[in-house]
């Protein structure tokens, strides 16, 4: 069976992945950002996570945008199914809802299958600890990840307990980093408060080598290798 078909609310018959037609499986990725996908050696699945990362609140108009919501059942779904046997996780994302994307990393990391991450043209702020929530990591030499502090825009209540509340935030952040990553504590903190490298903020653009270098990320490389270390550690796990 396919995840798609597999949660279906509709109760119909279920399809195995190898009888979906190529639009049919195109269509899924185009409306919930995922697929599940049958090769000859087995059969995965794919999240995408691009754009803004949706919370209890939507995206703008017009926005591209990854709802925490469709995440979440979605990696339950996998988790749990009997046929998909890995998730690969493709990034291209400027951050969003601290607390969404911190939820859809630990579920992430929370899960017992074999899984890979993909940065691709960039993953900022909170799409960090999604990086690095997966049991293997790769980004692209061409992609880039802004490591800054927890930040917001609106009104805020100006008392002392904001700005605790928010170096909580940022210390939870942190903490998920270095627990699946090789990146030292010290050296991510004083990377987010780099004033330097950004013209309107602070923090820190880190290219791909860059975040290998520092043990943020695993491997520099792209969809072949991320695609070949997900099968490796299948045919381990089997």
């Amino acid at each position: 069976m396919s995840f798609d078909s597999a949660c279906s609310p509709d109760g119909g018959e279920k399809k195995a992945a190898s009888e979906k037609m190529p639009e049919e499986l195109a269509e899924n990725a185009h409306t919930k950002g995922s697929v599940t996908m049958e090769s000859k050696r087995c059969l995965i699945h794919a999240l995408i996570i691009a754009g803004q990362i949706e919370g209890h609140n939507e995206a703008p108009e017009h926005s591209k945008s990854t709802k925490y919501e469709q995440c979440i059942p979605t990696l339950v779904a996998v988790e749990e199914s009997s046929e998909i046997e890995g998730l690969l996780v493709l990034l291209n994302t400027i951050g969003g809802d601290v607390e969404a994307g911190l939820a859809i990393a630990e579920l992430i990391s929370g899960m017992r299958k074999p899984t890979v991450s993909l940065v691709l043209g960039g993953g900022h702020s909170i799409g960090i600890p999604l990086a690095v929530a997966a049991k293997r990591s790769f980004i692209v030499p061409s992609a880039t990840m802004t490591l800054h502090p927890v930040r917001t825009t609106g009104l805020v209540i100006g008392v002392p307990q904001s700005f605790e509340y928010f170096d909580r935030m940022q210390e939870r952040i942190i903490d998920f980093i270095t627990q699946h990553s090789n990146a030292e504590r010290d050296e991510l903190r004083s990377l987010m408060t780099k004033t330097d490298q950004m013209t309107t903020d602070i923090g820190t653009v880190l290219c791909g080598r860059e975040a290998v270098d520092i043990g943020l990320i695993d491997r520099v490389g792209g969809l072949g290798d991320a695609l070949e270390e997900l099968h490796r550690m299948i045919d381990s796990r089997k």
